[in-house]
């Protein structure tokens, strides 16, 4: 393995252990009653290598997200234009079939309804998501960047997911 390829799969354990230690004691005492030294603490790094790897503590709660928004646009852009809704909804189907499968998905839904700063975090990252996916999908169609056709569509199935998340909502229905 090159030292390249060992860095980053290191790098991605000790992300993957800060958030896995967060999403752990969020759910189990509350968000706002953990601190990111006691995160930090349980993955057993130092507080600059928690906020090196995530600069909010809300970001924490959302560890995936950025991969989750790459990996959806990447979905549309590399398809061709008569594939992109076939495609987005091929990914927005698996990607809400793992939410389902995550066996603490109902308690992760309700502590971001209760927790205020969690909510709006939420919100913002789903309009960047939203407004990348609409860019994504302008670009693939060949239409103008805003078009309404295409946020709407970016729209439809990110709604779908948060909608169903933490419910029997069958994920065919999205």
């Amino acid at each position: 393995m090159t030292e390249s390829g060992r860095r980053a799969r290191k790098k991605a354990q000790t992300r993957k252990a800060i958030g896995d230690a967060a999403l752990r004691l969020f759910l189990e005492r509350g968000y706002d009653r953990v601190s990111v030294r006691e995160i930090a603490d349980a993955a057993d790094v130092s507080l600059s290598t928690l906020f090196n790897y995530f600069p909010t503590k809300e970001s924490l709660a959302f560890d995936e997200s950025e991969a989750i928004g790459s990996a959806l646009t990447a979905t549309v852009r590399d398809c061709a234009p008569h594939e992109v809704v076939g495609a987005l909804r091929a990914f927005i189907v698996k990607w809400a079939t793992e939410v389902a499968s995550y066996p603490h998905a109902a308690e992760f839904t309700d502590m971001i309804a209760r927790t205020p700063a969690l909510g709006a975090y939420g919100r913002r990252i789903w309009l960047q998501h939203e407004e990348a996916l609409t860019r994504a999908l302008a670009d693939a169609v060949g239409a103008v960047d805003g078009d309404v056709l295409c946020r709407t569509l970016a729209r439809g199935p990110l709604e779908g997911v948060i909608r169903r998340s933490g419910t029997a909502v069958p994920v065919a229905t999205i």
